[in-house]
């Protein structure tokens, strides 16, 4: 290995491009499921992932730091596409009890129909891009290797994200 001039080592062409394949299927898979999403449910792979966090919540109800945090968006992001998703009727805000500048993002009856809709053609296309390819021991492994690199808690803390 050698060390590069700002005195880190630098990358092997093997880890570097396993770097750069991890990357690229993320993208890939990703733009494959909204692609499917938009095309048969007029649904972005965004808004699928809010109403199936709605879905699965007690109460179909979660804050909306929480939310943003469980789809992986800026507060700022999640607002956007909230804003959407409510002129649709597929999520209503309510104000937060214990917090005056909480809000709680609920999923709407409209917005459940969509999402069970919408569900299965999501679970097709996880399978038919990404868990087909992969056997049983693979996805154990490949399973075992994410939950490690999360574990390791490398992403940046929620406080000090750009919303």
């Amino acid at each position: 290995m050698t060390v590069t001039a700002g005195g880190g080592t630098a990358l092997t062409p093997e880890e570097l491009t396993f770097w750069r394949l991890l990357q690229r299927v993320q993208v890939q898979i990703t733009r494959a499921l909204e692609a499917e999403l938009l095309l048969e449910h007029g649904l972005s792979l965004p808004a699928f992932e809010v109403l199936a966090h709605l879905h699965e919540a007690p109460e179909r109800r979660l804050r909306m730091n929480d939310l943003a945090d469980r789809v992986l968006l800026s507060r700022s992001g999640l607002t956007r596409l909230a804003d959407r998703l409510q002129s649709e009727g597929l999520l209503r805000r309510e104000a937060c009890p214990s917090d005056a500048r909480g809000l709680y993002a609920v999923l709407t009856d409209e917005g459940a129909a969509r999402r069970d809709a919408a569900a299965p053609t999501y679970q097709r296309a996880i399978r038919g891009h990404f868990l087909d390819l992969l056997d049983d021991d693979e996805l154990r492994r490949c399973t075992a290797v994410l939950t490690k690199l999360l574990s390791r808690g490398g992403a940046c803390p929620p406080d000090r994200r750009r919303s």
